[in-house]
């Protein structure tokens, strides 16, 4: 491979022989600061263009938060009607709207198809691929940027701007301290949850020096605090509480309700229905001090069947033997109740059947965002244009987590961040547009 510069009129121009047969002309260059989902949307959509593209990452390899969050089964976006998928993001929908019509979940199919990956639809509407793995698709998108031109620079960890410019930018490297200029930036470096894959935050407060609006990152898709005892927690610890429901009324008066299933920690719950009410939790936190949610333990069943249920006399059998039997409660539900009831209520039928279907349970605080999931908060909406770029600071956009948005699992996060990087790299090709043409 040759390369060499040559000066240009308005920037450098790169022009690059690769095995003496094809040559590319970039009249100019883009640094991407992420190689995340985002990072690596925008990269594809200006290796479309007359632009040289640069990744930049700060870990060994790209894509290590997105390989991680496809261990399990990789959850790529969710298929029910678009009108009830958008309202999925809360008060940030309006922001995120265009973005996500532009690059909806039927185009993010369309788009893994093309790339070569299947995709089907599970029985709860979420999408994944074929093979329910998130290598092979990191994979072959790679290749295809490689391919296209983009050249990745990992170990390569930004640290701020040379002097007050915004075209010079400082990276860490394994070779030292090095100075790179840019004609734009796409800054795609995520939030701050799961910070050994990359996600640090530490942008913030270069961000933040530069008097560049930012909100400070909370954790989101976050496990809960309770006060357990220790017994209850050394016993039950990392157990599953499945079919029930829980609901939550906020500060407002808004009743909020989900059914799936949670699980218990030394610390408290965690789980996706956790997960789905988090903003609400940590809204109720930040104001009283503590939230208090209702568990439905058995969501199929009615108060006036399970009362009927329990007001058989027990005798002399163990309450567990009588829970189990008489409304098929035990393991993990019945400590549940051992736990947070009164043992008097126990001997109480109407008490009792009221505590199954409306069990109190006291969050206290959220976990730590290193644990969760994703991370709420970041550069506002209102400090960028359609374009996401920063109206402060022409030539530099934003995407992916590290916005000011929030979303519950099940394909909406990848799915949002996929829409902005795509969105992002738009907004890069549309102002070189203007600036040539004014």
């Amino acid at each position: 491979m040759i390369a060499k510069w040559l000066s240009g009129k308005n920037s450098l121009i790169w022009i690059k022989n690769v095995d003496n047969r094809t040559k590319k002309t970039y009249g100019k260059r883009v640094a991407i600061i992420g190689g995340g989902p985002a990072g690596l949307m925008a990269a594809e959509v200006l290796s479309r263009a007359d632009v040289r593209v640069d990744v930049y990452d700060a870990m060994p390899s790209v894509g290590r938060k997105f390989l991680m969050a496809g261990k399990g089964g990789m959850n790529i976006t969710h298929s029910e009607p678009f009108p009830l998928f958008l309202s999925r993001y809360g008060g940030h929908a309006s922001d995120l709207g265009p973005m996500l019509e532009a690059f909806s979940p039927a185009a993010l199919r369309g788009w893994l198809q093309n790339l070569g990956i299947d995709t089907f639809v599970g029985s709860s509407g979420r999408v994944f691929p074929t093979d329910m793995k998130a290598a092979p698709l990191l994979r072959a998108w790679l290749r295809l940027l490689r391919e296209a031109g983009v050249v990745f620079h990992t170990r390569h960890c930004w640290t701020g701007w040379v002097g007050d410019n915004t075209d010079g930018l400082i990276f860490q490297s394994p070779q030292g301290e090095q100075e790179i200029k840019a004609d734009a930036v796409v800054f795609a470096l995520g939030g701050a949850s799961w910070p050994q894959l990359g996600s640090t935050g530490n942008w913030m407060p270069i961000f933040h020096g530069r008097g560049i609006p930012v909100r400070t990152l909370q954790p989101s898709n976050c496990g809960f605090e309770a006060a357990w005892s220790e017994n209850f927690k050394s016993r039950y610890a990392g157990q599953p509480v499945k079919t029930v429901a829980i609901s939550f009324t906020d500060a407002k008066g808004q009743a909020f309700s989900h059914k799936g299933e949670f699980v218990i920690t030394e610390t408290g719950v965690e789980g996706g229905l956790v997960y789905s009410l988090s903003a609400l939790l940590r809204t109720s936190i930040a104001s009283t001090g503590k939230a208090l949610v209702y568990v439905d333990l058995l969501p199929d069943k009615g108060l006036a069947w399970l009362a009927q249920r329990l007001s058989r006399i027990r005798g002399k059998e163990s309450m567990s033997n009588y829970l189990r039997k008489s409304v098929g409660i035990d393991g993990v539900k019945a400590a549940l109740l051992r736990e947070l009831l009164p043992m008097a209520d126990f001997d109480n039928p109407e008490k009792l059947a009221l505590a199954i279907k409306s069990l109190p349970i006291t969050l206290l605080a959220a976990r730590p965002i290193e644990e969760a999931i994703s991370s709420a908060g970041g550069v506002p909406f209102s400090a960028l244009d359609e374009g996401l770029m920063l109206r402060s600071n022409p030539g530099l956009f934003c995407a992916g987590e590290m916005l000011d948005w929030e979303a519950p699992t099940g394909g909406y996060l990848l799915t949002a961040c996929f829409a902005s990087g795509r969105r992002a790299g738009e907004g890069v090709i549309d102002w070189f547009k203007g600036q040539s043409e004014g």
